[in-house]
């Protein structure tokens, strides 16, 4: 099953400690790439979260945007005195003033600003991040199922143009014996209308020559191998958008040749209408994984 490298997802959830939100984009792009944006606390995972959707991605440019909404007085963190050091502090005021004979309060104020009294009791940053990783995995399986129901699409898209390709090159092949035997007949009234006789031998190589410049039997074999090889490759378990990319070269290169080829309005009509269903599946398979 092909998947499109386009497709959007997104994961919330509330926690203890508050709201974790993912929003994850994708669109075509020839290789894999990140474009990360994640709160200060969470930048440490950037490695994880690359390593983690490339579990699930192969090609195509992802954007990916964490949030995170802080509950108000969630556990973990906060300010917390350092009641030893306080301790010291005041022990030396005491000791001051017994030392000057001069009795003042201490000032608070000034205390709590002394270096080390008060310090940031820090949030233990594990739950976060396992929260964030596990609310990851949520998100990007949403987005890999966005990714192949597109996928789906546009299978059926190439589906119904592999078919009218076979429905041509069928078609040409019906035609072929009309257009050699109208090919023979314009040849001998030419030769008519010129007025000499030409031995029967001679006016069969001339046939022959223009016959073999417009045989167009080979590529149309072509045209029916890349049809099987495409839907063989549609079936593929695996990223298979650079192999299908290749085929839709190969098949615009054969409709060229049809085209140059063409001693018939009809065969010239069908190698246009060719060129029309590849472009169409060639614009489809540029977003597919």
């Amino acid at each position: 099953m092909i998947r499109s490298m386009t497709g959007f997802a997104a994961a919330e959830q509330a926690f203890p400690f508050g709201r974790l939100s993912w929003e994850l984009r994708s669109v075509n792009h020839r290789y894999l790439e990140y474009s990360l944006r994640l709160p200060e606390e969470f930048r440490v995972l950037e490695p994880q979260v690359r390593e983690r959707l490339g579990a699930y991605l192969k090609r195509g440019k992802v954007d990916a945007t964490l949030r995170y909404q802080e509950l108000a007085g969630s556990p973990g963190g906060g300010l917390c005195l350092n009641q030893e050091l306080a301790t010291q502090l005041l022990a030396l005021h005491q000791e001051l003033g017994g030392l000057t004979e001069v009795q003042q309060q201490p000032n608070l104020s000034d205390l709590l600003r002394w270096p080390g009294v008060v310090t940031e009791q820090l949030r233990d940053p594990a739950p976060l991040h396992e929260a964030a990783m596990t609310l990851l995995e949520q998100a990007a399986e949403q987005l890999l199922a966005a990714r192949g129901r597109e996928g789906e699409q546009i299978n059926h898209m190439v589906a119904e143009r592999l078919a009218g390709i076979e429905h041509w090159t069928g078609a040409i092949r019906a035609w072929l014996p009309d257009i050699r035997q109208a090919l023979h007949d314009r040849m001998r009234e030419r030769v008519g209308d010129l007025g000499q006789n030409l031995e029967p031998e001679r006016l069969a190589q001339e046939v022959a020559v223009l016959a073999q410049k417009m045989d167009v039997d080979e590529e149309l074999d072509r045209l029916d191998a890349h049809v099987l090889e495409t839907r063989r490759t549609l079936g593929l378990d695996e990223p298979v958008g650079r192999r299908l990319d290749f085929l839709m070269q190969e098949f615009n290169r054969e409709s060229n040749t049809l085209s140059s080829k063409s001693v018939d309005q009809r065969t010239t009509q069908a190698a246009v209408e060719l060129k029309v269903l590849i472009e169409q599946m060639r614009e489809q398979v540029q977003n597919v994984e």
